[in-house]
């Protein structure tokens, strides 16, 4: 697979098989990924890997927190400014049609949508997830080589065949998180990550993107 192809093909799978994932292939790709770019190298980013026995635990306890509607975790980061303007309203706006039209779920079915949304913490049925953290005393352009980190693991895992979604909803249950990675104090979760070779069963949309004319200036 080239980067064009890697590239074109990641999206945000939700519903994977439950087929485990080498060990030694997660290795190659975190391996990889290292080589991502920051600044001054100082590689922000702290990895954890969980398969197996603790992230069965994991999943029980984040879905039952959920499920009894306990109250969200403060949050360490805000996930999106609390008036989204244009063009980036509507863009997010379209996701969730996209997204739960796939599903077959009315926008009026509020039980529906939650039931769809409790799947976040159930890692879409994935046997492998990654949960990236940052240092809280980094700034922005560190939080940037983190992106850059977590799509380069993104595009070496379809080279390996297998999906990811990438997930800030573990931030709302970071405490949860943390009774099963004991992460040390300084550290903030940014983001899980469900990976995993994608159920093609479950109903999923492509969500398109803007034509290149709205992002893209070219000068000269």
């Amino acid at each position: 697979m080239d980067v064009y192809e890697a590239v074109t093909s990641r999206r945000a799978v939700r519903g994977f098989k439950n087929e485990p994932v080498s060990r030694t292939v997660l290795e190659r790709v975190l391996s990889a990924a290292a080589w991502s770019p920051s600044g001054s190298n100082i590689q922000p980013w702290n990895t954890y890997v969980l398969t197996g026995a603790p992230l069965v635990e994991l999943k029980t306890c984040a879905v039952e927190r959920v499920a009894h509607g306990d109250r969200w975790d403060e949050r360490q980061y805000e996930m999106y400014p609390p008036v989204l303007k244009s063009p980036y309203a509507e863009r997010r706006s379209a996701f969730g049609k996209e997204r739960y039209s796939a599903l077959g779920i009315a926008r009026e079915d509020w039980e529906a949508r939650q039931r769809a949304a409790i799947a976040n913490w159930n890692c879409f049925g994935a046997p492998a997830a990654l949960f990236c953290y940052i240092d809280r005393d980094l700034g922005r352009p560190q939080w940037a080589d983190v992106g850059m980190y977590l799509q380069t693991v993104m595009l070496l895992l379809r080279a390996e065949g297998l999906h990811s979604c990438p997930q800030m909803a573990w931030s709302q249950v970071r405490e949860t998180v943390a009774e099963v990675l004991s992460p040390p104090d300084g550290l903030i979760l940014f983001c899980g990550m469900s990976i995993g070779y994608e159920d093609p069963a479950v109903s999923s949309a492509r969500t398109g993107r803007a034509p290149l004319h709205e992002t893209v200036t070219f000068v000269g």
